[in-house]
């Protein structure tokens, strides 16, 4: 399988990839980083790319007018020592 990556998708999940044997295009080695979202989406559609985003609201608009290779959201979450941390100081009673 092609994907092409938005600049906010981590390396980590290329790496991954490429290591299954995908293709990986980053966003930023083949389009400029002030690129249109929209024009982001369309070299996907050319280039038959499987677009991996981070950016929901980018691109559910326009996965839903054109045919399309597939579209990837990921939804970023924090991680579980941060909240962990954050909730156990707020929780803890002063006595």
């Amino acid at each position: 399988m092609k994907f092409l990556f938005d600049h906010d998708v981590p390396d980590d999940m290329a790496f991954a990839l490429t290591a299954l044997g995908h293709d990986v295009l980053r966003l930023r080695e083949v389009l400029s980083t002030t690129t249109s979202d929209e024009e982001i989406f369309q070299f996907a559609v050319k280039q038959e790319l499987i677009l991996i985003s981070c950016n929901r609201d980018d691109f559910l608009n326009a996965a839903q007018k054109m045919v399309h290779a597939g579209l990837i959201i990921l939804i970023r979450r924090r991680s579980r020592s941060i909240r962990t941390c954050g909730s156990g100081a707020s929780s803890r009673s002063s006595g």
